[in-house]
């Protein structure tokens, strides 16, 4: 996977992440509520690969 795709489908997983929360906060649905934050966390993960990724890229060169 390239950095570039990795970091995408990181901001996408934020994303819902932060809407799975929300809408589980104004429900009352804790379920979805932590399901969101597992989301979210695995969105900066994703992120966070990205930018290594980028970083080799760059130390090579």
């Amino acid at each position: 996977m390239s950095s570039t795709s990795d970091k995408v489908k990181g901001v996408a997983n934020e994303a819902v992440g932060n809407i799975k929360q929300g809408v589980g906060k104004v429900t009352g649905n804790d379920k979805l509520r932590a399901e969101g934050v597992v989301q979210e966390k695995k969105g900066e993960v994703q992120k966070a690969v990205g930018d290594i990724k980028d970083a080799v890229k760059k130390a090579i060169k």
